[in-house]
């Protein structure tokens, strides 16, 4: 296997993207609940205010995996930080570093811009993934419990 290359998606990547998206949404059974269609992607990632970014994984140029990541900021720390929405690598490509050079990619690029912290969720029954992210000597962070409004209760909430 050749080494694996990280650069920075661009609007024509809308449909490998979306395509990496479906195949993480199946793998956490939840491929149901993908809504976004390329045109979205285009304008919601790549447009000139956009606040989220990612990048792409290439094996002799193929895509091969990918990470969506957006920068937040922490009151404590004082700083910005960098939150990995998704990551994905192809089933076939696991398990040869290419996960581990996104990671790499990312941690760098928010030191880089000075950032305090790198995060990311990761559902409690994903083992392989849990393990990858605990031999990096990333922690899980228990104490915490993660809320979202959508649907109707987020368009209940935004009308009062």
């Amino acid at each position: 296997m050749t080494p694996f290359t990280i650069r920075r998606a661009e609007a024509c990547d809308a449909e490998t993207i979306l395509s990496f998206v479906r195949g993480l949404a199946m793998e956490e059974k939840a491929g149901h609940e993908v809504e976004a269609d390329p045109g979205q992607i285009v304008e919601t990632m790549f447009s000139e205010n956009s606040t989220c970014h990612a990048v792409i994984c290439e094996e002799s140029g193929r895509p091969i995996g990918f990470a969506v990541y957006f920068f937040n900021y922490s009151t404590w720390q004082g700083k910005n930080g960098l939150y990995i929405e998704d990551l994905y690598i192809l089933p076939e490509f696991r398990n040869y570093g290419a996960g581990r050079k996104i990671l790499k990619y990312l941690c760098n690029l928010a030191l880089t811009k000075d950032c305090g912290r790198v995060e990311w969720s990761v559902l409690n029954w994903n083992t392989p993934a849990i393990g990858f992210y605990d031999a990096l000597g990333a922690e899980p962070l228990s104490e915490w419990i993660r809320y979202r409004l959508s649907g109707k209760p987020l368009s209940k909430m935004g009308t009062l």
